[in-house]
């Protein structure tokens, strides 16, 4: 936990400067978690706004400050749900959407000039990403937080409120799912992978 539940307990009693502690204690973690969900810098601090009025109108339904984290991943995760759901509707999918760091690299390859580490690294996480884009939503949110995030079982079943066995078959066929993208994308590298030649 990275407030005391004392803390919670004052900011469920409407002290506003709790909140404000809850917030900045919280804030970082979660634009890393919404980032890695949206796939889109731009509209991170949109989201994470809306978890934060979220978490402010509805703290008084908290049951215990104890569930406090899972509790705040399960409303970061619906916000990001809500927000992929809005752009799922007014999805155009344009080359005017490209991120700078896209165009850079997309640059930097037709150019035929050695990327350097960060470049590598950027083209890695465009990878990751695209792959997670190429299962469903569901798919993606479940494995960034088990995956990226690093949650655990117990952690996420709060989140999905689901048992452990249920959450271990949607992980195994979330990433079977990954695997069978990954192999459409990389026919040779899945060969070497699963040891077929």
């Amino acid at each position: 936990m990275l407030v005391d539940f004392e803390i919670i307990e004052r900011a469920q009693q409407g002290d506003g400067g709790a909140f404000n502690q809850m917030v900045q204690a919280y804030r970082k973690r979660i634009l890393g978690t919404i980032a890695r969900l949206i796939g889109r810098p731009e509209d991170v601090e949109d989201v994470g706004q809306e978890v934060f009025v979220r978490l402010f109108f509805s703290l008084d339904q908290l049951r215990t400050p104890e569930v406090f984290e899972p509790w705040l991943y399960r409303l970061t995760v619906n916000a990001a749900y809500d927000y992929l759901r809005r752009q799922r509707r007014r999805r155009e999918s344009r080359m005017s959407d490209l991120s700078e760091q896209q165009v850079v690299i997309a640059d930097a390859l037709a150019g035929g000039r050695r990327l350097d580490e960060e470049q590598q690294k950027a083209r890695t996480r465009e990878f990751v990403q695209s792959l997670l884009s190429s299962v469903s939503e569901e798919d993606r949110i479940l494995l960034t937080l088990k995956e990226v995030e690093g949650l655990s079982l117990k952690e996420l079943e709060q989140i999905y409120q689901v048992k452990e066995n249920a959450l271990k078959v949607r992980l195994f066929r979330a990433r079977q799912r990954v695997l069978k993208a990954f192999a459409a994308t990389q026919p040779e590298a899945a060969k070497q992978l699963s040891g077929d030649d």
